[in-house]
């Protein structure tokens, strides 16, 4: 039953640090744009460069 004395406040803290970390990614703008990341894995990637030419003065 004492570990009650420890668990509670120990629970309310953890909780308390919570809130303040949603709090705050909210405030810094982490959730503005939740859609853009996930379709950004779809788009292609640029086109790419053509190799260069790596033997052309070899003959």
């Amino acid at each position: 039953m004492n570990i009650l004395l420890l668990l509670v406040p120990l629970s309310v803290l953890l909780l308390a640090v919570a809130v303040w970390a949603f709090a705050w990614a909210v405030r810094r703008g982490q959730f503005d744009d939740l859609d853009t990341p996930a379709i950004d894995i779809l788009a292609d990637d640029r086109a790419p460069t053509p190799p260069a030419a790596e033997h052309a003065d070899a003959d």
